[in-house]
C-alpha cells in the first residue's frame, strides 16, 4: 500500500478513535494511532491444524480459504461475550458484503470463550452459520499477540493475510465504510436478472392464540437462465419476520424462505413480504389468519 492510502486509513481511523474516545486523555488518542501503525501492513500467523465449523452443518474445514480479502474477528474469554458479539449485526454485515462482491470474501471468526456452552447457545438463538473456530487454547492469539482493547481485534486482511484495514466493522460505522470501500475496489458486475415463481404465493395460518408463533415455508424456484440470488426481505408489520438463504440459485433450483408471524392484537390479519432479488420484479409472498 503506498504511503497516501496508509495516510487516509490511520487519519480515518484516528478520527474514529478521537470521537470514540473524546471524554478521554490525549494519550488515548495516541496510543489509537500508535496501534494503526503498528498493525497496517502485519501479516497474521495463523496456527497449524485449525478446525472451521459452521452452526447446523455436518463439514468442517481445517484450510484457510484462499481469496483477495477476509475478514478475521477474533474474541477473547473477558467481559460479556453477547455485547462484543453483536452476531444480528455481523448477519447484516455479512449479508452486505455478499451482495457487494459475489460471495467472494469469507469470514473467519475465532472464539476462546469463557463458557463454551453459552457460546453455542447464542450461535443457536441467533442462527450464527459462518465459519467459527473455537480456539479452547488460545493459539491464534499467543501467536500474533492481538491488542487487549476489543475494538482492534478484528481484521480486513488480503490475500496474503496482511493486516488492510484494523477495526471493528460492527462496533463502529466509520470502520463499516473502511471495510466496503476496499470491497468497492473488488465488486462485482450486478447479477444478471433471471426469473422466478413461488409456491405457495400466500399461506394461511389458521386460527391461534395470541401469544403463540405460528411459521410457514414458501418455496422460490429459479425459472430463469441465471443464478438466483436473493439480497433481502421487507415486511409490512413487525410482528412479521423473514429468513431466507442467500446462496445463489441455479437454473432449476430453489431457495427456502421461513415467516414467521407473532401478532400482537387479536383478529384478522394479513400481512405481506417482500423479497427482493435478481428478478425483474419483487416478489410478493402473504401470509393470513386469525388471533383468537
Amino acid at each position: 500500500m503506498n504511503m497516501s492510502k496508509k495516510y487516509v486509513l490511520i487519519s480515518a481511523i484516528l478520527m474514529w478513535g478521537i470521537a470514540l474516545f473524546s471524554c478521554k486523555r490525549e494519550k488515548g488518542k495516541d496510543d489509537i494511532c500508535k496501534t494503526v501503525a503498528e498493525w497496517q501492513g502485519r501479516e497474521i500467523v495463523f496456527p497449524d491444524g485449525l478446525v472451521f465449523t459452521r452452526l447446523g452443518k455436518d463439514t468442517v474445514t481445517s484450510l484457510l480459504p484462499a481469496s483477495g480479502y477476509k475478514v478475521l474477528s477474533y474474541t477473547d474469554s473477558l467481559g460479556c461475550t453477547g455485547c462484543k458479539l453483536q452476531l444480528s449485526k455481523w448477519k447484516e454485515f455479512i449479508a452486505q458484503t455478499d451482495s457487494l462482491t459475489g460471495n467472494t470474501v469469507p469470514f473467519l471468526f475465532f472464539f476462546h470463550p469463557k463458557d463454551s456452552r453459552e457460546l453455542h447457545y447464542m450461535l443457536k438463538r441467533d442462527g450464527f452459520d459462518a465459519a467459527v473456530c473455537l480456539d479452547l487454547d488460545d493459539r491464534l492469539n499467543r501467536h500474533n499477540r492481538f491488542p487487549s482493547n476489543i475494538a482492534f481485534q478484528t481484521f480486513l486482511l488480503d490475500g496474503a493475510n496482511r493486516v488492510v484495514v484494523i477495526g471493528n466493522p460492527v462496533h463502529n460505522s466509520e470502520v463499516k465504510e473502511l471495510y466496503l470501500k476496499q470491497f468497492n475496489g473488488e465488486k462485482k458486475p450486478a447479477a444478471a436478472n433471471t426469473s422466478a415463481e413461488v409456491e405457495p404465493e400466500a399461506a394461511d395460518l389458521g386460527d391461534f392464540p395470541k401469544g403463540e408463533k405460528r411459521r410457514a415455508v414458501f418455496t422460490i424456484r429459479n425459472t430463469g437462465s441465471e443464478p438466483l440470488i436473493i439480497t433481502g426481505t421487507a415486511v409490512s408489520c413487525e410482528c412479521i419476520s423473514a429468513t431466507c438463504d442467500k446462496h445463489p440459485a441455479a437454473p432449476g433450483g430453489t431457495l427456502p424462505v421461513t415467516v414467521e408471524a407473532n401478532p400482537e392484537v387479536t383478529g384478522v390479519f394479513e400481512e405481506v413480504i417482500t423479497v427482493k432479488c435478481n428478478c425483474e420484479r419483487m416478489i410478493k409472498l402473504v401470509v393470513r389468519g386469525n388471533v383468537l
